[in-house]
């Protein structure tokens, strides 16, 4: 989505860049962690999800940190009195007079001495994933040395994410916008500053000097702060709630954000939010690819990088089509859409881009309730979307009456599937022709987009086309850049979404 206006705020000669998003009854200032890009964390599903999530129950100021993001570049990292004087300017400028502080991770020992300085100011204070002292619960100074070793060299290709977010790392589109973010948030020397400025932080001292009600949540196998960090600081804040929250990742917009955001509204409003309706009437495809019987390509990519790569153009169509993944196997997944002919259009461009990698599709589509607890959805309408699925032949999506009848004036077309010996089934038929590409390509850079949906590498098309690969490598980055895309994935989808293929 696109993020929230960027204003300025005017901190001694340098300027704090902070965004609003809300406008609830009270103010909450989100001091985040190691990094921070106001824009281009809006790129983020998880990350936008949770600041709409808080800014429907307030409203949010968040900011990027002086040498950080959209910020001022300084040529000394700041002490923990600078950033928070920053807090006040910022809190100024967005006319706040008091606000609840959220200090993730690396946020928190700035928040807590914020609260005990300034409690007219302090509404309340909720702490997640943070330390009172870096050396007791994040990194020893050897492993700081590592850190700045590897930084040098690898900062801005994402590879610190195994350290923050391991079940992220075989995510394609999360690890690109990951190493997105590294480059975008502070240059390889800000980082290495940052690492070693929060090195020195310890606020034990200061705990005890906390008197506004205190909020303390930690995932209980966090990878980057260890637990008892946690623990420690509500055994040491008088009067604080701790809530453990499981969990093995440790950005708070990973993994259960939901549950961690309830945990907030609920200590600052007393009110838990209401709990997702148990039933609800959804669109559910269930899809497997399969290896055609006979190859029609000749291509020699081995079966499971062909289904790596088909994952990725999944998540991406998913991702366009507002579905909601709810299962995967082996070889295929089942999603779950808001809307049937939302969820028709996504099974087509899944064919379609099976079908560029020499995959055949077996899909089934079906409308009908579905039941939700937490992150587990089920039911009938599950059963039925699989059981099409079990029906179908080789590039087939097979279809209940019951979507076809809901989806009128949408385009689509449909026969008749009687020899299935089951009533009621149709078969989806190819969609309407597809659209002309609304960027304009050269032929080369056709050439080449439909190489890589065809899922060769920069080395393989320079070889195809008589190129160096350095000129494919340009070609493909201008093409990224042209169609506004993140990564080659998205590159395959918009090919197959625009009939390149």
């Amino acid at each position: 989505m696109n993020s929230p206006e960027t204003r300025y705020a005017r901190s001694g000669n340098v300027h704090i860049a902070y965004q609003i998003v809300g406008d609830g009854p009270f103010d909450i200032v989100f001091v985040q962690g190691f990094l921070s890009n106001l824009e281009v964390q809006w790129e983020d599903p998880g990350l936008s999800h949770m600041f709409n999530r808080l800014g429907a129950f307030a409203r949010v100021i968040i900011f990027d940190k002086r040498g950080s993001g959209l910020s001022d570049r300084v040529t000394d990292m700041p002490d923990l009195e600078t950033r928070m004087d920053d807090v006040r300017a910022v809190m100024d400028a967005a006319g706040s007079a008091q606000a609840a502080l959220i200090g993730g991770s690396e946020g928190g020992p700035m928040s807590i001495l914020f609260a005990a300085t300034y409690p007219q100011r302090t509404r309340a204070l909720v702490l997640y994933g943070a330390y009172a002292h870096f050396h007791s619960w994040v990194l020893s100074a050897q492993q700081v040395e590592a850190f700045v070793a590897s930084a040098e060299d690898n900062w801005g290709t994402g590879s610190s994410l195994a350290s923050f977010a391991p079940n992220m790392v075989s995510n394609e589109r999360f690890r690109a916008w990951w190493a997105r973010f590294e480059r975008l948030g502070t240059s390889p020397a800000g980082a290495i500053a940052l690492a070693r400025m929060n090195a020195l932080i310890d606020v034990r001292d200061v705990l005890p000097s906390v008197r506004v009600p205190t909020l303390v949540l930690h995932r209980d196998r966090d990878p980057r702060v260890r637990l008892a960090a946690g623990r420690y600081l509500a055994a040491h804040i008088a009067g604080a709630k701790y809530v453990e929250i499981p969990g093995d990742d440790h950005p708070i917009w990973v993994g259960d954000t939901d549950r961690v955001v309830d945990e907030i509204e609920e200590f600052l409003t007393g009110v838990r939010p209401a709990p997702e309706p148990d039933r609800v009437l959804a669109t559910v495809f269930s899809a497997d690819v399969r290896e055609p019987l006979r190859r029609g390509s000749g291509r020699s990519k081995p079966w499971l990088e062909r289904l790596s790569q088909y994952r990725a153009m999944s998540e991406s169509l998913l991702r366009q089509h507002r579905g909601r993944e709810i299962g995967a196997r082996p070889d295929g997944t089942t999603a779950m859409f808001d809307g049937p002919v939302r969820a028709l259009r996504c099974a087509l461009a899944l064919r379609a881009a099976a079908r560029s990698l020499d995959m055949v599709l077996l899909g089934g589509v079906h409308t009908g309730e579905v039941e939700i607890a937490g992150m587990a959805v089920g039911g009938a309408a599950v059963q039925a979307a699989a059981s099409l699925t079990a029906l179908a032949r080789a590039d087939e999506i097979l279809v209940s009456t019951t979507v076809r009848d809901i989806v009128p004036g949408s385009g689509l077309r449909f026969t008749e599937a009687g020899d299935r010996r089951v009533s009621r089934v149709l078969i989806l038929g190819d969609d309407a022709p597809p659209r002309a590409a609304t960027v304009a390509l050269s032929r080369r850079e056709t050439e080449i987009i439909v190489a890589v949906a065809r899922g060769l590498t920069n080395g393989e098309i320079a070889i195809q086309f008589g190129l160096s690969e350095h000129t494919v490598k340009r070609h493909v980055g201008n093409i990224l850049t042209k169609l506004d895309l993140g990564n080659r994935s998205a590159a395959a989808v918009y090919a197959v979404q625009h009939g390149l293929l």
